[in-house]
């Protein structure tokens, strides 16, 4: 069973930067996608930021232009450089990959134990 290991949260004032890294243990299975989700109180997990295997990234609205998701294939490591930060985005960040038990039949998530970033003057 892969393993998922966050770092790189903390407490950063408004206009500064973050980068969140999850280094994954090896997986027999393949991975389908790599993903950062946060989650605040009162509210369910969202999406922030999506990075397939064919390389294909996708990103919640309110963060275009200001995160960045990508990946050290070598390290197999998901990285999540976080500019420009607001305190709306404050929250817990969880590093979530899409393992392929059986193509287009079961896909599995792993979850890490999440990052918790703050952001505040």
């Amino acid at each position: 069973q892969v393993q998922l290991v966050e770092s790189g949260g903390g407490l950063v004032q408004p206009g500064g930067s973050l980068r969140l890294s999850c280094a994954a243990s090896r997986s027999e299975f393949e991975i389908y996608s790599r993903a950062w989700y946060r989650q605040t109180p009162g509210k369910q997990r969202e999406l922030v930021a999506v990075v397939t295997a064919g390389g294909m990234s996708r990103y919640l609205e309110s963060v275009k232009g200001r995160f960045t998701i990508s990946r050290d294939s070598g390290k197999d490591t998901v990285y999540l450089q976080m500019n420009s930060l607001k305190p709306e985005d404050t929250g817990v960040y969880y590093c979530n990959y899409e393992l392929i038990i059986q193509p287009g039949v079961e896909y599995r998530e792993i979850w890490g134990q999440g990052t918790p970033v703050t952001v505040s003057s």
